[in-house]
């Protein structure tokens, strides 16, 4: 059972063994995590989830939108749930434009997979959570 004081990260990954292993690592730090592998069902659990805490978001995913289609509807648009939690990207590529847009959009960090290691996003997570 899980402790009612725990934080939910929402991981949108459409990796299954990566989002796997996101939400392995995010539940050895004391989150509840649900996962989404496109943005439909992302949007499902904002609004179905009581709290979200923090978004872990991948830039491509399953599907015909992608994660600055997500952040644009959760950031701009009516839903209250999600405007001010923080958005952290976690994507294979950084291309100038697409960082900028996504911390125009109130993106908190944007993390190449790469060059950071699971443990070091996570610990960006738990000081803004």
């Amino acid at each position: 059972m899980k402790n009612i004081e725990e934080k939910t990260i929402l991981v949108v990954e459409d990796e299954k063994p990566l989002s796997d292993a996101i939400k392995l690592k995010l539940e050895k730090n004391n989150f509840n995590v649900a996962t989404a592998r496109t943005i439909e069902q992302a949007r499902g659990y904002v609004d179905d989830l009581e709290k979200i805490n923090a978004i872990w978001l991948d830039h491509y995913l399953m599907g015909k939108e992608n994660g600055l289609d997500f952040i644009a509807w959760c950031k701009t648009g009516d839903n209250e749930k999600c405007k001010n939690v923080p958005v952290f990207i976690v994507s294979n590529t950084a291309s100038p434009d697409k960082v900028v847009t996504y911390l125009a959009f109130g993106a908190k960090e944007y993390f190449v997979k790469s060059n950071h290691r699971l443990d070091d996003i996570i610990e960006s997570i738990k000081k803004h959570v």
